[in-house]
């Protein structure tokens, strides 16, 4: 069979070999990948492999969908010839996280998707939801899940709520689909007006351009008529988190899932006292709470976006369109 390796050298260093066909152990899964999609994650995994201690080489991605066409000898939860997607967090099934099951995370340090069988624990796997082919499910199981985690599980949004949303990838999108579907407003920030043209065809009530106009906090509070949103969905990190904490209502959560402006820096803690606001970490979530969100999707029809689609031989094309930060939704590879 066909799979993708990287090595040391990032981008560069990332092919495709002939590798052995996967045989289960008893707890495991074999799925053949009908597509997967790209996060943040699996390029900064590439490019900074050996900074982060990852074993190498090593298969990427860590989203995916498939058939399942064997299963190990304990299983019993799955069959051979069940639609599955996967679950980022084997090891986190239910109840509180515990840091330790990052140990377990798909594409690095647990197996990848870049490839045309994949052996991957049990609960690693869930059924796709009714009416979704497998391009569309491959985008759910860290996108997805983790809007519906900033907004529901840690947000606590309620109907009629209201929502900030930072920018315009697989996230974001998931997030501004989620709120609607839950009945919430939403503001959509990003630098492209094309961009924020199709946040509104989606169902934006408010869009705000960053680049033109700097001060978007200051915006987001003539918004709301001075009080503020309940929920962030902060996708970037240091950089912007002073302007969500002063975007946020009292007891409001910001949700911070990603980091593009960076991991240190000053910000001023005063917000969070004056407003006994909330700052939740977001690490994608259970798999109990993937089951939730399918449960969602499929009561509410909601359609992931896709915004471009690539051969399986094309996956440093597909990267290369995450770098240019273009993309709008998601970007997906077809299986081999």
């Amino acid at each position: 069979m066909i799979s993708y390796e990287f090595g040391a050298d990032g981008l560069s260093s990332l092919t495709m070999k002939e590798a052995l066909k996967p045989i289960p152990m008893a707890n495991e899964v074999v799925v053949s990948v009908k597509a997967m999609s790209i996060n943040y994650r699996d390029l900064m995994i590439i490019k900074t492999a050996e900074s982060r201690g990852v074993d190498l080489p090593a298969v990427p991605v860590s989203d995916g969908s498939g058939v399942v066409v064997e299963v190990g000898a304990e299983v019993n939860n799955v069959s051979i010839g069940d639609s599955v997607m996967t679950h980022f967090i084997p090891g986190w099934v239910n109840g509180p996280y515990d840091p330790s099951y990052a140990k377990t995370t798909l594409g690095t340090p647990g197996a990848g998707l870049a490839t045309e069988l994949a052996a991957l624990p049990s609960n690693s796997v869930v059924p796709i939801p009714a009416g979704y082919d497998f391009m569309q499910a491959s985008t759910l199981p860290i996108a997805g899940l983790t809007a519906w985690s900033s907004l529901i599980t840690e947000g606590n949004l309620q109907r009629e709520g209201i929502v900030l949303i930072l920018g315009t990838g697989g996230v974001s999108i998931f997030a501004l689909q989620i709120a609607k579907a839950f009945g919430a407003k939403t503001i959509v920030l990003s630098k492209s007006n094309a961009k924020l043209a199709k946040a509104t065809q989606l169902g934006a009530d408010y869009v705000h351009n960053y680049a033109e106009q700097p001060n978007w906090d200051e915006a987001v509070m003539d918004i709301t008529h001075g009080q503020g949103v309940d929920v962030v969905v902060e996708a970037a990190g240091i950089g912007t988190l002073s302007r969500s904490l002063n975007s946020v209502r009292g007891e409001g959560v910001v949700s911070l899932f990603g980091v593009l402006t960076g991991l240190e820096g000053d910000v001023s803690l005063w917000p969070f006292i004056r407003k006994r606001a909330r700052l939740a970490g977001i690490f994608v979530d259970s798999r109990n709470a993937y089951m939730d969100f399918v449960t969602f999707i499929e009561k509410h029809s909601l359609t992931p976006i896709i915004d471009s689609t690539f051969e399986f031989n094309q996956l440093k094309e597909a990267f290369a369109r995450m770098q240019s930060a273009e993309h709008f939704g998601k970007i997906v590879i077809k299986g081999k």
